[in-house]
């Protein structure tokens, strides 16, 4: 297997190239007005970095969000257009699974069980634009799988999107970018603030062995808002 990661939900493009066992490369670059402009060199550059052939890639997973309707979009057309061409299978994940799943690696959430065994519960919470947060609730259980941590990471709400104020967070840790734009409510800032692909690629793999309890979703955009434009009712009736 080697398996491409790249997402464009949050905040600039991420990109990864993963063996299955080994994280090969990963790269972060551009912001969140320049996903078109960066994400097919990221690309290139990330395979280069790993010593990879566009032909060795057996699988892409991409991040299907939730996240701002532009970037969103380019990761997704830019990902079913690499799998069409590779000859690649193709694999969704949700963008805040993949970003709860880096807390998690880092170390971000499970110290707050102190080694007690207890299950722990946290929030993601990212920028949806419009003084808003995209979030989901998870909880994280004993490893299940050869100490996997990952193994042991549900998803247990969401993802939605709603005013910072109105998260229910109780006493629970929360990470992600909207910690750092809304620390009032969501506050401390705590990272990561954005989806790392290393992650992503390392959640596709678990999903794909049967081994993660978040599924990979089909790769279609995760919209959590009404589209702003409408179509338009027919012509007013004219009477003379």
């Amino acid at each position: 297997m080697l398996l491409l990661a790249l997402d464009t939900a949050t905040d600039g493009v991420a990109v990864a190239v993963c063996d299955g066992e080994r994280l090969l490369a990963s790269r972060r670059a551009g912001d969140a007005r320049h996903h078109n402009e960066v994400l097919t060199p990221t690309v290139g550059a990330v395979l280069a970095e790993a010593g990879a052939a566009r032909a060795d890639v057996t699988d892409v997973a991409v991040g299907v969000g939730p996240g701002p309707y532009t970037g969103l979009r380019v990761g997704l057309v830019t990902a079913q257009a690499l799998a069409l061409a590779w000859g690649a299978r193709l694999h969704g994940v949700c963008s805040l699974d993949a970003l709860a799943a880096d807390a998690v690696e880092r170390g971000a959430v499970t110290a707050a069980r102190a080694g007690s065994g207890e299950p722990v519960e946290f929030l993601v919470a990212t920028d949806a634009r419009r003084r808003e947060v995209h979030t989901a609730r998870y909880r994280l259980d004993a490893p299940e799988v050869d100490g996997e941590p990952l193994t042991g990471l549900r998803r247990t709400a969401g993802p939605d999107v709603v005013a910072p104020a109105a998260v229910e967070r109780g006493t629970l840790p929360v990470v992600g970018r909207g910690t750092l734009l809304h620390p009032d409510a969501l506050g401390p800032a705590a990272e990561p603030f954005d989806v790392d692909a290393g992650a992503l690629a390392r959640l596709a793999v678990l999903a794909l062995a049967g081994r993660a309890h978040l599924p990979l979703l089909p790769v279609e955009p995760l919209y959590l808002r009404r589209p702003d434009a409408v179509v338009p009712a027919g012509p007013k009736r004219v009477t003379g």
